[in-house]
């Protein structure tokens, strides 16, 4: 199971801009577009890479860029209409929890899927529910913690120690 790079630095970027345009006193400062080279700064990541992401971002709505002094990027909603599921899916970063790809042998097992596809398969749709559940709003109030829901148990069947 893998969250690549590109998922988890445009979800920490989006993070960012929430807690900086959610810190101003005054509505123009809450507006202020933020700048890239701060955001990389704050986060420690490379400025190329963001300008990578932060275009996939535009192009899928999450951020509006301003131009010219004191431009830069804010978000296109508010932090919590905007699903950290929305980010991933923007940076073209499919979830998967399987090897197995379209066309590819990676899964086939004497002419069929293998027996642990399924559950694999389900792994993964139970991170991206999970992540459509959690807003940028969520993540800046602290509000993560606690959100992950236990399957439903079933009789005769011994669940793990929590």
């Amino acid at each position: 199971m893998r969250l690549s790079t590109r998922g988890r630095y445009a979800v920490m970027a989006m993070v960012e801009m929430a807690v900086r345009q959610r810190g101003g006193d005054l509505p123009c400062e809450r507006e202020r577009p933020v700048s890239l080279a701060d955001i990389a700064s704050a986060q420690q990541l490379s400025l190329a890479y963001l300008e990578q992401l932060f275009g996939r971002l535009r192009r899928a709505g999450l951020v509006a860029s301003a131009r010219g002094p004191g431009g830069g990027y804010r978000l296109a909603r508010a932090p919590e209409l905007i699903a950290v599921a929305e980010i991933v899916d923007a940076v073209d970063e499919p979830i998967r929890a399987t090897r197995c790809e379209e066309g590819s042998p990676g899964c086939l097992a004497a002419g069929g899927k293998c027996l642990t596809h399924d559950l694999w398969s389900e792994l993964g749709e139970q991170i991206r529910l999970f992540l459509a559940h959690m807003t940028l709003a969520d993540i800046v109030g602290g509000q993560v913690l606690g959100r992950a829901a236990a399957p439903v148990a079933r009789p005769g069947v011994k669940q793990a120690a929590e």
